[in-house]
Formats: structure tokens, C-alpha cells, sequence
């Protein structure tokens, strides 16, 4: 199958939006436009689109940077970047094609 990666990077992974941490809203706004899977990754250290650093700390693990990373076909990460956009909170992104599928049978779950 053919479609996008999009990554989306959270400069702090406890802001909230709408009552729910950043990565908890980006993951039910993915399930809204239909992307069943997500990975998301604690950054260690990041700058966010405004050239603020931002890091984990022992103390201050709320500041820590995430990535959250998606593959879809492209008319479902259409969607979600619409969702996104009217979200109204600024987030870098980065999308690429790929090429995907799923590897095995449906029993070895």
C-alpha cells in the first residue's frame, strides 16, 4: 500500500488541549480520521518551532519533547492535518510517501 508518514513533534508532552495531554489529543484525533496505529517517542532533548530548548530533566519531566509518528493512506493524514489545523495549537510536522503493509497472518496476533 501506498501513503504518508507523518511525524508530529510536541515541544512539551504536558500541554493540554481540550483537557487532554497533547499526545492524548493528537492519538484520539488520529482515531477520528481513521488511523488505527501510532507510535510515540519521549525525545530526550528538542527545540520547538519557535527556537525554545526543551528538555527531560530528572525534576521536570512535563517539559519532555514527543514525536508522535503515523502512516495512513494519504486521504486519511489529509484528514487528520485538517482536524489538526482547526485544533488551533502550532505543531511541527514532517510527512513523507511510503510504501507500507503487514507482514504475516491474521493468527499470529
Amino acid at each position: 500500500m501506498k501513503g504518508s508518514q507523518l511525524t508530529l513533534y510536541a515541544a512539551n508532552q504536558s500541554h493540554r488541549v481540550k483537557h487532554m495531554t497533547v499526545v492524548e489529543w493528537l492519538l484520539d484525533e488520529a482515531r477520528q480520521a481513521g488511523i488505527v496505529g501510532a507510535t510515540v517517542v519521549e525525545v530526550a532533548e528538542g527545540v520547538d518551532a519557535r527556537g525554545k530548548y526543551h528538555a527531560a530533566r530528572f525534576f521536570e519531566l512535563a517539559d519532555q519533547p514527543v514525536a508522535v509518528t503515523l502512516i495512513a493512506d494519504d486521504a486519511r493524514i489529509d484528514a487528520l492535518l485538517a482536524r489538526l489545523h482547526e485544533g488551533g495549537i502550532r505543531l511541527f510536522y514532517t510527512r513523507a510517501p511510503i510504501e507500507y503493509d503487514t507482514l504475516g497472518t491474521k493468527g499470529d496476533e
